[in-house]
């Protein structure tokens, strides 16, 4: 299948703004429950920190995924979405105690427990609401995911999680804490992996740490491998669809389950990554003395993944038909940074063109801001244009 763009009917509409075609969105969704119906011991949990928009999550949340949030805000936007409290993951190294008691109203599935602290903050609120809370222990693999060092986390230098040597220390922690309930363990070495080798080296590491954990007399009944798989954003069109097949076999082909253990998935990029965009109208096309630019509506307040991470987006000219230039491609905020393409070379642009960023739909819309004092960008649906 094929992305549409009805250009004609965004002529209308106030630039930027998120465009969201609901047909790839439904048949990405179709892909993975096809997948995940294989094994019978295989639960998906949407991060929601990918994308929370409100329509979005509760098609998300109809199609019988769970949910992994990573703060309290992100918990009560999946409760009113439509997740199951009992299909809710709670993950984040920093977890205020409203946060926490949050969780604990809701009747969540698992905490995803990253330090000591929290493991005992959660036993001191879970205790004073007549509760027990169940956690995982999010471990440091030790794993590398070879990719932007801002999204690997899987690493001892990163914040998140407890390292491997500090896991007997907490183990004897958990003892002395009656309100909490161990009840797995959890992963994520990092985000946008395209080859699968990470993940086989992150089934050998967390087999060996089951069997550590089991030799002291402990059933771990959920492993949680968190998520991680990328997205084509170079040739979106090439793969509107990432390959859940291999990644979903990777881990039951590689980590040898024992007999009743549930194997969790967090996805967030590719259940949304490629149903997104970002649509802007030119302002100007200003020529230099060594360069042409082309100035967008849009800029990193809208989308602020090629500011801080110098990623990449396809970027289409859907109202030109002219022969390609060579431009530079910015927004219009007072910063150097705000620039989606050096020495792209796209169809002849012109004033009030419209402008495609293509596979925006993860991280996009959601970490847009106001700054400057710009307003924050709508969001329109392929059903209802």
């Amino acid at each position: 299948m094929t992305t549409v763009f009805p250009a004609d009917k965004f002529k209308s509409l106030r630039t930027p703004f998120y465009y969201y075609d609901i047909g790839l969105l439904n048949e990405t969704l179709n892909a993975i429950c096809s997948e995940t119906e294989k094994y019978a011991n295989c639960h998906i949990h949407y991060a929601v920190k990918a994308n929370a928009n409100q329509r979005i999550l509760s098609i998300i949340a109809k199609r019988g995924l769970g949910a992994d949030c990573v703060s309290g805000g992100e918990i009560l936007a999946a409760v009113k979405a439509g997740f199951p409290s009992e299909k809710i993951v709670f993950a984040g190294v920093g977890k205020a105690d409203w946060e926490i008691r949050t969780a604990l109203d809701n009747n969540i599935f698992c905490f995803n427990v990253e330090s000591v602290p929290e493991l005992e903050a959660i036993n001191i609120q879970a205790a004073q609401k007549g509760k027990v809370a169940p956690v995982a222990l999010r471990i440091n693999p030790e794993v590398d995911a070879h990719t932007h060092q801002h999204i690997t986390t899987g690493k001892k230098e990163n914040k998140f999680g407890i390292n491997i040597d500090q896991l007997s220390d907490v183990l004897n922690v958990l003892k002395n804490q009656p309100s909490v309930k161990l009840t797995g363990i959890h992963f994520h070495i990092g985000s946008q992996i395209t080859d699968m080798t990470p993940f086989q080296h992150l089934c050998e590491r967390a087999a060996e740490i089951v069997q550590f954990i089991e030799k002291e007399g402990i059933f771990l009944e959920n492993i949680n491998f968190g998520g991680g798989l990328g997205i084509d954003y170079e040739h979106p069109e090439n793969q509107l669809i990432p390959n859940f097949g291999e990644y979903f076999e990777t881990f039951f082909r590689h980590f040898p389950a024992r007999h009743g253990q549930q194997l969790h998935f967090e996805p967030g990029r590719s259940v949304v990554g490629q149903c997104g965009s970002l649509i802007s109208n030119v302002l100007y096309v200003k020529e230099g003395s060594f360069k042409k630019f082309v100035i967008l509506d849009a800029g990193f307040t809208e989308l602020i993944r090629p500011a801080l991470y110098d990623a990449y987006h396809k970027i289409e000219n859907l109202t030109s038909a002219l022969s390609p230039e060579e431009y530079d491609v910015v927004g219009p905020i007072c910063e150097s940074s705000d620039c989606f393409a050096i020495d792209l070379k796209m169809n002849k642009t012109r004033r009030n063109d419209l402008i495609a960023l293509r596979s925006a739909g993860a991280y996009g819309e959601i970490m847009a801001s106001q700054y400057n004092c710009r307003p924050l960008p709508d969001a329109f649906f392929s059903d209802e244009l």
